[in-house]
């Protein structure tokens, strides 16, 4: 969501009673639907919420409808896709309003296409842009702390995603293993699914994953007897694909089918994406929440720390945005210090606030007594940065850039976006000092 939206949207709260905001976002759904046709009735929409994962369970579970024969509309925060055409999405929102997702169904329609797969957030809920869509399932892959001084409380961005499941009824898709599953089960539903790792027996059929394995250059694991290989690392992605072939399985699609489809997919554009390979390791990630860097740092480490014992781990990221979820910002500081052996604090989003200000509030959590702050660097400029990170790298070591993933832009104060890639200033800088090596 843009910063500048969600500024506008603090500043109507205060001036506007909130069932006046609340009509005014149905009306416009509705409208649009009016307008549109109501495509959603007319296709096989598949909704994916959650804190994390959103956007790689929705590419998973495209390429397996694809797999399967089907004609398939996506979209995620990373790109708008129809039937293998694709726009990156430079809106910096996941769910767009003003008629967005109503005329991109309404495209879908008439390009012949029998599912959407829809990444759905908590804010877009919050402004009923899922409704008149009418879902043929709904998934949730996992919560955590997130968007908390949006909503209120963790219980009212909990209440925000449940609003989904309460408007789906006919297919619920459940992470079992979540400690808020109960919650998701409560709402009613035609089938119930779930998806685990540890449960064997439950009120509902389980999509269970047996002998995980997290390899070098991917992850293992079998359901049902039928092992699955995927090209992306960490135990998050196994519960990613499980979500994935939950969906498929409530569509009649069969284990095989799911298994050639996640065997040939090479991965999610800035999601865990592997840049640099030799003589160091760097890594793009998205990850914002404490939760979700956490399991990245864990999974490189654990994976960094296998291949070499002696290797290291430099951090590179700032916070998730200028002006909200501050509280989370020592947090993240805390959680760095903890896995990694250099930290480069930088700036990533600052908008109208001061970037030294969020570095700052996320140092605060890191202790002189937890880390040696000798390896803290404070580098605001983001390319000088990642410059940082690449030139402390050693052979063996791994760098791990997270906080913007594949996003196309950065943005400054007044409004001001800049084009912005990590992946490719991450080849740039590389390039630089293999330059100057010669």
């Amino acid at each position: 969501m843009s910063e500048i939206f969600y500024q506008f949207k603090n500043v109507a709260k205060k001036i506007f009673p909130e069932f006046l905001l609340n009509w005014y976002h149905y009306c416009l759904v509705f409208l649009g639907a009016i307008i549109y046709g109501f495509p959603g009735r007319r296709l096989k929409a598949i909704g994916i919420t959650g804190t994390s994962g959103k956007s790689t369970v929705v590419a998973l579970t495209t390429a397996i409808l694809e797999e399967a024969g089907f004609r398939v509309a996506s979209l995620s925060s990373i790109k708008f896709r129809i039937v293998g055409s694709e726009e990156i999405n430079t809106k910096r929102m996941t769910l767009p309003g003003r008629f967005f997702v109503q005329r991109f169904l309404s495209r879908a329609v008439r390009s012949n296409c029998q599912y959407a797969v829809l990444e759905i957030t908590s804010e877009g809920i919050v402004q009923h842009r899922h409704r008149f869509i009418g879902f043929e399932a709904v998934v949730f892959t996992n919560l955590s702390s997130e968007h908390i001084e949006s909503h209120g409380s963790f219980e009212k961005y909990r209440q925000a995603k449940g609003q989904l499941f309460a408007a789906a009824k006919n297919i619920h898709i459940i992470n079992l293993d979540d400690e808020n599953a109960g919650y998701f089960s409560q709402f009613k539903a035609k089938e119930r699914l779930g998806f685990s790792t540890k449960i064997s027996n439950d009120q509902f059929p389980i999509i269970k994953a047996e002998n995980i394995e997290i390899l070098a250059d991917g992850s293992k694991f079998a359901v049902n007897g039928l092992e699955f290989k995927l090209s992306m690392i960490g135990e998050f992605n196994v519960y990613n694909a499980l979500a994935a072939i939950a969906v498929a399985q409530s569509q009649g699609i069969s284990l095989e089918i799911c298994q050639k489809a996640l065997e040939k997919f090479s991965g999610v554009p800035g999601r865990m994406e592997q840049i640099i390979f030799e003589p160091f390791k760097v890594f793009i990630d998205y990850a914002i929440t404490p939760n979700a860097l956490q399991k990245v740092y864990e999974t490189l480490s654990e994976k960094s720390k296998i291949q070499n014992p002696k290797s290291k781990m430099i951090s590179v990221f700032g916070s998730c945005g200028g002006g909200r979820d501050r509280w989370k910002r020592p947090v993240l500081g805390q959680i760095a210090a903890k896995y990694c052996d250099q930290i480069i604090l930088t700036n990533e989003d600052p908008y109208d606030e001061n970037p030294s200000q969020i570095l700052s509030d996320i140092k605060s959590g890191i202790s002189n007594d937890q880390f040696l702050i000798s390896n803290l660097h404070e580098v605001i400029d983001r390319r000088e940065a990642i410059n940082k990170a690449l030139s402390l790298a050693q052979p063996g070591d791994t760098v791990i850039i997270t906080g913007k993933g594949c996003e196309p832009t950065m943005c400054l104060a007044n409004g001001k976006q800049v084009p912005w890639d990590d992946r490719q200033v991450v080849r740039e800088e590389f390039e630089k000092l293999k330059r100057l090596e010669i």
